[in-house]
């Protein structure tokens, strides 16, 4: 599924960051089971915090609901649910704990994206470890993100090569919902792999709820609609290879 000059791919992910909010897992649930413009929205959920109160059992129960609608991914927000970025400790230490606890209960994520989309060298590596496919590198700056704050830039998929000498594969996000429409109502020329991403906060808003459904459908008249775990999965073992210093960024 390598995208040629005559192919192009798409997946769509959604960053479940309120999965105990019963209101906005309605709106998330009932739209990951449509499969708009025939796409297999991948959940990557943030793992209860048991620190805040939140219930596990009942995150474990959802995180099996949309595991059974398409690709299940970890989604760390490093502070608190509320605030992605880490403000302190050891964010690494954080991504392999929260995974070995997800593992532990019985699930199987096969994505992971940093909260804030704050990525290092360390992250990458309990990634690597994990297994996962990081979907964390952007195709483009966050423009929220102030100087010196880590992030990673990745255009396309590739194979990541990091100090341990692990590979770690990724497929960066390319779009929001403002870029995509701009792009598709624009008729701007479009990646081989378009990855767009959105909140499930954004579907209580009825305005960006309707706008996701209506660019889906529109997004596969332009791509091949796929998903994460398909797309990972047909990488070829010829998928160009960069270091980690050629994605980290400040």
């Amino acid at each position: 599924m390598g995208a040629t000059s005559q192919e192009r791919y798409a997946v769509v992910s959604c960053h479940v960051e309120r999965p105990l909010d019963d209101a906005v897992w309605e709106r998330f649930s009932a739209l990951q089971e449509k499969h708009p413009g025939g796409f297999a929205i991948a959940a990557l959920m943030r793992p209860a915090d048991s620190s805040s109160g939140e219930d596990e059992s009942r995150w474990l129960d959802r995180a099996r609901e949309a595991a059974a609608r398409g690709p299940l991914g970890h989604h760390t927000h490093w502070t608190a649910p509320d605030h992605a970025r880490p403000t302190n400790g050891d964010p690494a230490l954080r991504v392999r704990t929260e995974g070995a606890r997800i593992g532990a209960l019985g699930l199987g994520p096969t994505l992971f994206c940093g909260g804030g989309w704050y990525t290092d060298a360390d992250v990458a590596e309990a990634c690597a470890e994990l297994e996962y496919v990081d979907c964390t590198p952007r195709a483009t700056r966050p423009l929220y993100l102030a100087e010196g704050e880590c992030w990673a830039l990745l255009s396309s998929p590739a194979r990541v090569q990091l100090s341990s000498g692990r590979i770690l594969r990724a497929i960066p996000t390319t779009h929001s919902l403002g870029d995509i429409g701009r792009a598709l109502l624009r008729r701007r020329p479009l990646p081989g792999v378009v990855h767009v991403y959105f909140h499930d906060t954004d579907l209580v808003d009825r305005r960006r709820r309707t706008l996701i459904q209506a660019l889906l459908p529109l997004l596969a008249r332009r791509a091949t609609a796929t998903d994460l775990d398909a797309l990972a999965a047909a990488m070829p073992d010829d998928q160009p290879v960069v270091t980690w210093d050629d994605v980290a960024r400040l």
